[in-house]
């Protein structure tokens, strides 16, 4: 099945080649395309030089990563999406083996980030693959039509994500299905001003998460 990969970015433009080479070499078919803050200019302009398929959307803030992953959704037809981010490795056989989990009933199937225990177990996914039909059926917990609640920073968007699927029996994850996440919680990579604030965003990313689980619960 076709896929596209959408790709949150706020900043870190140097991310952009190495990601795009492993989407490309292991998956050359699928459609990428970026989100971007009308201020990233770096990002942008190296979008341009690579001729990368890219938009902009009001931001940063609030409800960043979510709001580009769902007009990336809007923007795209392929009948499955990927929640992306810039700091990601794609590994061979990837999307068979995620598409292997998509039986009956199930729009949300978890990847292997090989660095998270939670995710390794199964039991989360921080990136993940969806199908348009689950979205444009359900949708988030009380938004149908869109991939992500945009009330969130950023961290515990993905956590939304998964426990609704899960209430609605949607949920698979596939442990054969390696998306590496290159984070510097697990020294894949240096750490920067973004991760040095994900302490503060998960505080209140918990916080909202908690306001809104009685949704699916």
């Amino acid at each position: 099945m076709d896929v596209a990969i959408i790709v949150p970015m706020l900043g870190r433009p140097h991310t952009i080649g190495p990601l795009v080479d492993s989407i490309r070499e292991t998956t050359p078919s699928a459609t990428i395309v970026f989100g971007c803050s009308p201020g990233d200019t770096e990002v942008i302009a190296k979008l341009e030089a690579f001729d990368l398929d890219h938009f902009t959307v009001p931001g940063p803030g609030r409800g960043d990563y979510a709001r580009k992953i769902n007009t990336g959704f809007r923007n795209t037809t392929e009948p499955l999406v990927f929640t992306a981010a810039c700091d990601l490795r794609f590994h061979p056989g990837w999307l068979d083996a995620a598409t292997a989990q998509l039986t009956a009933g199930i729009g949300v199937v978890g990847t292997n980030d090989l660095g998270s225990r939670r995710v390794m177990a199964g039991l989360h996914s921080t990136h993940s693959l969806v199908t348009r039909d689950y979205v444009d059926r359900f949708g988030t917990t009380d938004e149908p039509g869109l991939v992500m609640h945009e009330g969130y920073l950023h961290e515990f968007v993905d956590d939304e994500l998964v426990q609704t699927a899960i209430s609605r029996n949607a949920f698979a994850f596939a442990f054969d299905s390696h998306v590496e996440h290159l984070h510097p919680a697990w020294n894949k990579a240096p750490s920067d001003e973004l991760y040095e604030q994900t302490p503060y965003r998960m505080r209140m990313g918990r916080k909202i998460y908690r306001q809104r689980e009685q949704l699916w619960t």
